[in-house]
């Protein structure tokens, strides 16, 4: 089974509209590690490992986010396998 670690910026209307923590729901039902944090510029940054497929998944959701987020773009790049245990927010 592949794994990959995945690092990037999502940006639109995704800060204040429960992104963060509709990210660490995705990736907990996933099977993904890693965390999600607010940017000062307005994006949000994340990075998330795991089993390809569910990498996958996740990429394809952040595409649109949760129902009140309005992504204009997912910048998503590969990145070194960090070994993280669990997802988490960060502040």
């Amino acid at each position: 089974m592949a794994h990959r670690c995945v690092h990037g910026y999502i940006s639109g209307r995704v800060q204040g509209v429960g992104f963060r923590q509709s990210t660490a729901s995705m990736a907990d039902s996933l099977g993904l590690s890693g965390w999600v944090r607010n940017v000062a510029d307005g994006r949000v940054e994340l990075l998330f490992e795991g089993d390809d497929s569910a990498v996958q998944q996740m990429a394809t959701w952040l595409e649109t986010g949760p129902r009140a987020a309005r992504v204009a773009s997912v910048e998503l790049q590969e990145h070194a396998w960090q070994g993280i245990a669990g997802f988490v927010v960060r502040p």
